[in-house]
């Protein structure tokens, strides 16, 4: 994962930049400690003069400079000039939001948590791991089921995420100043910040063992010391994920062979007559490593997590699909159209497609009876309001991990089990793009996340062990531990703890096991945490957000609808291009939009011919499925030029 989380091309001179900058910092630091006999800030001991200086010297103040913006009615590559304003807002390789403020050790950029000692509020905070193995672990064979939801679901959930934020980790792989390299060592020197095993752990025997862990990738913030993490995607729902969000990776994801703008497609494979996505060319490569023998790389997407595990790899697939077919079919009706237009109109056009599959069927599903009051009708296009995604967002929005089932479905035709695999354990499948081109292609991917249910979060139930486990186990030292991470960077990021997030959102704050019990309506649970943390005010927002009842006919407790809520209106309201904002589209195209479903995405660029008509809900093969004649198909033919 941490190959795959590497940055690249732009996003990498972005993060060395702020890299020197706080090495720097950290340098004088050491270096002062020997001269001042009490705690300081050495942003406080330096001159503005000096700061200055730094930053030019590191490469920070250059990304400062103002940017020129050309009136055009095509999104940029990077998110940039969205905000007429303020042009950077929700631009690829920026910042994070803060909605509250960083709540780091030092007040600069240590973790919550670095010194284990330091009491947080009266108490110790409890390692990730602990938290983990109290809280979140369950006997995998009690899973249950989401009678209303398909796995498919949850699958959407990811390729969203991967639309809207990647906080790499930092691209020095050893600690700065002496060179300790965090894969392998258990010291806690930046940019390490591995999870210490305790006592009595169900997996590990040696105690002083860890799950190795890097520091997100820092970002340049000129005239604050206080350390923001980087976001290298833009802030928008824009299909970024198929189209990349830098303009070195959005030319060499295109097919740049003709003028019919269209996009690259492998030329080694193909998936039973349609096209497979290029392969990465990257020297070093993952996949390859998963399964010698195949010799598959892994493939290239507009997001670098494109192989992580084969569904997100068939809605990749599915979505780059769809681009050329609009494509082809906007070249049929507008023989004159250039290369460059047709690309950007079946960009927009796919954009359009995957905001309403997100905010017309799949939000109301996640949020339930809260939709009204966290994401209100759209009133259109506001300049004021700030799309960025927020650093809390990054963390909160993986409580879809609670979704995931431990296995991949695989069916063939008729949804019949496809032999000889049709259940592939979750671990087994991780980068293993082989999987995707030797068995049969995203077909019975597809038809496994239509046809099974997802998990169902529950209080008791909340992480599947191949996640807790067994994440990545093939190709690390160890098997990772997914929610322990979850906990260890929301710390690494410097958010605030449970109570300071539902007072954010104007929900009581807990004092007490009692007024614990009462939130979750559960006293065993609240016991837990109290004996666990001391306090609510110090539980790790993801397990505090995840642990929460389920909203009514949502997915998530009322902690996160706010939070998430929160983000998905500002990435909608603060979007200058949002498919219902008046000008994007002519009246005729919008409504061509409104009638696009994912079921007529898979019917349309996949030999798949029944699908539900919502493929979100927890359908039953053969009752809940139609013949794809039945789905509504999309009418380009607003897009016809006069």
């Amino acid at each position: 994962m941490a190959y795959f989380k590497q940055p690249v091309a732009g996003s990498r001179n972005y993060i060395r930049a702020a890299d020197y900058m706080g090495t720097t910092l950290q340098l004088l630091s050491e270096k002062f400690k020997y001269f001042s006999d009490r705690p300081f800030n050495i942003s406080d001991v330096l001159t503005k003069h000096q700061i200055s200086a730094i930053s030019k010297i590191s490469g920070c103040e250059a990304q400062y400079r103002p940017m020129a913006c050309q009136d055009s009615p095509y999104r940029s590559i990077t998110g940039s000039c969205n905000n007429r304003r303020n042009p950077s807002l929700g631009a690829s390789n920026t910042g994070f939001l803060r909605l509250l403020p960083a709540e780091y050790e030092d007040g600069l950029s240590l973790p919550r948590g670095w010194t284990e000692e330091r009491p947080i509020n009266g108490f110790r905070l409890p390692l990730a791991r602990q938290v983990s193995n109290e809280i979140v672990r369950f006997p995998t064979e009690n899973i249950t089921l989401d009678s209303g939801r398909a796995l498919i679901f949850m699958q959407w959930g990811q390729w969203t995420d991967h639309d809207l934020d990647l906080s790499p980790e930092t691209p020095a792989r050893s600690t700065f100043l002496e060179g300790i390299d965090c894969d392998i060592s258990c010291a806690r020197e930046p940019p390490c910040f591995p999870l210490k095993i305790p006592p009595n752990d169900p997996r590990f025997t040696n105690r002083s063992d860890c799950i190795p862990l890097f520091r997100s990738s820092p970002v340049c913030t000129p005239g604050s010391p206080v350390r923001e993490q980087i976001n290298i995607l833009t802030s928008f729902i824009d299909g970024s994920q198929v189209y990349g969000s830098d303009w070195p990776l959005a030319v060499k994801l295109r097919n740049n062979t003709n003028q019919l703008g269209l996009m690259a497609i492998n030329q080694n494979f193909t998936d039973n007559g349609f096209p497979y996505l290029p392969f990465e060319t990257a020297e070093e490569d993952f996949c390859v490593l998963t399964n010698r023998s195949s010799g598959i790389p892994c493939f290239l997407g507009g997001d670098p997590r494109v192989s992580e595990q084969p569904g997100l790899t068939a809605f990749h697939t599915l979505f780059v699909r769809a681009h050329n077919r609009i494509a082809r079919e906007l070249n049929r009706m507008n023989p004159r159209w250039s290369g460059e237009t047709l690309y950007q109109e079946a960009r927009k056009i796919v954009g359009g497609v995957l905001q309403k599959i997100t905010y017309k069927d799949w939000l109301p599903l996640l949020l339930g009876s809260e939709l009204p009051q966290v994401l209100p009708r759209y009133r259109g296009y506001n300049e004021s309001v700030d799309p960025r995604v927020a650093n809390v967002f990054t963390v909160v929005f993986r409580m879809g991990h609670t979704l995931i089932q431990p296995i991949i479905y695989r069916h063939g035709d008729g949804y019949r089990p496809l032999m000889p695999e049709p259940q592939v354990p979750l671990h087994m499948t991780f980068f293993n793009s082989w999987r995707v081109v030797r068995e049969g292609g995203i077909d019975p991917l597809l038809r496994g996340l239509m046809a099974n249910r997802a998990k169902l979060n529950r209080q008791n139930q909340l992480v599947v062990d191949e996640l807790r486990e067994r994440l990545f186990k093939l190709f690390k030292r160890t098997g990772l531990d997914l929610p322990a991470i979850n906990l260890q960077r929301g710390r690494e990021h410097g958010l605030p703890g449970y109570n300071a997030w539902r007072r954010f959102c104007g929900l009581s704050a807990p004092r007490n096991m009692q007024e614990l019990a009462g939130v979750l309506n559960n006293r065993e649970l609240a016991q837990n945490f109290i004996n666990l943390y001391g306090t609510p005010e110090n539980i790790d927002i993801w397990v505090g957000g995840v642990a929460e009842p389920l909203v009514r006919n949502g997915r998530i407790g009322k902690l996160l609808t706010c939070l998430i809520g929160n983000q998905f209106r500002r990435a909608r309201d603060g979007d200058r291009f949002y498919y219902e904002n008046r000008g994007v589209f002519t009246q005729a195209q919008k409504n061509a939009i409104e009638r696009v479903t994912l079921a007529r995405v898979i019917c349309d660029n996949t030999n798949i011919t029944e699908v539900p008509q919502n493929v979100f809900l927890g359908n039953q093969y053969p009752r809940d499925f139609v013949r794809c004649s039945n789905i509504p198909t999309l009418d380009l033919r607003p897009w016809r030029s006069p």
